[in-house]
């Protein structure tokens, strides 16, 4: 090897250690950049070359500038991302659902709850005020009107989630079209496989996007020769290097609320998401608030008839000169099991009372009711008639198939008891609550307008507080169509469940919080930028440079010497 042939390493010595000082600034600058992927330069020895006998080195050669990066790691991380990011969107809606409830405060549920039935232990005190049994309606009132409100919430909540649901499908796309953007541009940096580099500018973009389309839903990311990114959710490739695919919401009609779900728009297929913020969207609407609205609906449902069943037992301190069932049926020939009332009655009876306010004499006749499935079974046309032929009393059903009770004259009252059917809770006849859900629940329009029909009395009308009594202590009555619970019970149970859910979330979110920063901790260590690393390696290879110029400097000095001889 001649002296050029040293130049020539010097040469390439220099240029290996200029390369590695500009990555090593490149790494520097951007060591608090997110999503930077440290860079390194690849050095390999040059080929060698015969001189004589002799295989003489030709310095070094700069192979390429990589990324230090754990692909398997990558994958790892972004399915943590998309498992801590479904977490914590079930653990932000549970949350929400905690502050609907409202616990512990002075217009929570439970509160109203209390107040109700404490307002009806007051009738006991004086069982002929009016005032005593206006209090009632109006903490009733107000307790179907907390009701009310936190079905309208929770379902304004779900509306919400929906809303975001929807949203979620132009996040989708504009993640994965700029990924397929990126894998072009990647591939016309890289030249395939020609270039032994990589494109890490553009990897770094890549890198981000490919997480943030983790955040949404959970991926399978699979790097093609080309240098491009081949994209999966579930069985379904949303990238394919220079191509992605399109997701659409599309609303699926249902009773009263139109859910969304992401669909592929090519094939019109459900996107299968197991994890990820659209996920816990999912899981959040579908379970979480649907499951509290249902839960809240059995309550008020049970709430509604069981208490109404207990006072359309009683009379109130006036009867009825006129009524109208707050139910209507689907047909007036149906068995009264079958024609769509929110409660189903059974076989058995109830007790009509009309009062002569001019004799003061009560007349009492027993109405049946057969609902056993053998032979005919009693219709509202039957009711009808049963109570149409009662002395001093006409009834009907009305063309929207609701039944009507008119006194024949302004002397005569109608009162009921000892109803075991609960035909008249169905129909919605004597009874203190309407409606069968949360939403709908409201106080009997009789009631409400004329507090004196309050069935305080359970001996006749204005007789005694006997009703009022069984009814003050219902909440903590054994309920047979609960197995035993009572209402107290159930109530503890639906803000019982709801806690114990929200802890379990809590703690499942905190676990994949934990987890994904140990994999962050892991991938800092291996793509991480470290300054006190970068400035040693940055001493080394300025120390290579100055040996590598001081070695040009001697063979300019040899050179001159050999010129000189």
């Amino acid at each position: 090897m001649s002296l050029f042939g040293s130049i020539q390493i010097a040469a390439n010595s220099l240029r290996a250690s200029e390369i590695a000082l500009q990555v090593i600034g490149q790494n520097i600058a951007n060591a608090n950049t997110p999503g930077y992927i440290r860079e390194e330069v690849v050095l390999s020895p040059a080929p060698t070359q015969r001189r004589g006998h002799l295989l003489l080195g030709l310095g070094v050669e700069v192979e390429a500038v990589v990324q230090k990066i754990d692909l398997y790691l990558e994958e790892r991380l972004r399915a943590s991302v998309s498992d801590r990011m479904d977490a914590e969107t079930q653990e932000s809606s549970y949350m929400r659902l905690e502050t609907l409830i409202g616990e512990l405060t002075d217009t929570d549920l439970s509160t109203m709850l209390t107040s109700f039935f404490s307002s009806i232990a007051e009738v006991l005190n004086d069982h002929q005020s009016v005032s005593a049994r206006q209090l009632v309606v109006l903490q009733g009132n107000q307790l179907a009107v907390e009701m009310n409100r936190l079905a309208d919430r929770a379902r304004d909540i779900r509306s919400d989630m929906n809303d975001q649901v929807i949203n979620m499908a132009d996040s989708i796309n504009r993640l994965t079209e700029e990924i397929r953007l990126l894998n072009v541009r990647i591939a016309n940096a890289e030249g395939g496989n020609i270039s032994a580099s990589d494109a890490v500018g553009l990897r770094d973009q890549r890198l981000v996007a490919l997480e943030n389309l983790a955040k949404l839903v959970r991926t399978d990311v699979r790097e093609q020769p080309s240098g491009g990114v081949a994209v999966y959710c579930g069985g379904d490739w949303l990238v394919f290097e220079g191509t992605s695919r399109e997701v659409e919401a599309v609303l699926e009609s249902a009773p009263g609320f139109s859910a969304a779900e992401i669909q592929l728009v090519d094939t019109r297929d459900s996107l299968d998401v197991t994890s990820g913020e659209l996920r816990g969207l999912l899981d959040s609407r579908d379970e979480i608030m649907t499951g509290f609205l249902d839960r809240l609906d059995e309550f008020a449902r049970t709430f509604a008839f069981e208490f109404n069943k207990l006072y359309s037992q009683g009379q109130g301190l006036t009867g009825y000169q006129e009524l109208t069932a707050e139910n209507s049926v689907d047909a007036d020939d149906l068995a009264l099991s079958e024609v769509g009332l929110p409660f189903t009655p059974a076989s058995g009876s109830f007790e009509l009372m009309v009062y002569n306010t001019q004799t003061d004499i009560t007349q009492t006749t027993d109405v049946l009711i057969d609902l056993n499935g053998i032979g005919h079974d009693t219709t509202l046309a039957d009711l009808a008639t049963m109570l149409d032929a009662v002395d001093g009393i006409s009834s009907e059903v009305t063309i929207s198939g609701k039944l009507t009770i008119t006194s024949d004259s302004a002397d005569q009252q109608f009162a009921f008891r000892g109803d075991t059917s609960g035909v008249l809770a169905a129909l919605g006849l004597n009874t203190f609550f309407s409606g069968s859900t949360a939403a709908d629940l409201g106080i009997n329009s009789v009631v409400e307008q004329d507090p004196a029909t309050f069935a305080a009395s359970s001996g006749g009308i204005g007789a005694d507080a006997k009703n009022a009594e069984v009814l003050a202590g219902f909440i903590d009555m054994d309920l047979k169509s609960h197995g035993g619970a009572s209402l107290a019970v159930l109530y503890d149970r639906l803000t019982g469940e709801t806690t114990q859910s929200s802890s379990i979330a809590r703690a499942v979110a905190d676990g994949a919080r934990v987890f994904e920063e140990t994999l962050r901790g892991q991938k800092l260590a291996t793509s991480g930028v470290s300054l006190d690393e970068e400035a040693v390696r940055m001493i080394a290879f300025q120390r290579a440079y100055q040996a590598s110029a001081r070695y040009i400097t001697v063979l300019s000095e040899l050179f001159e010497i050999t010129v000189n001889l």
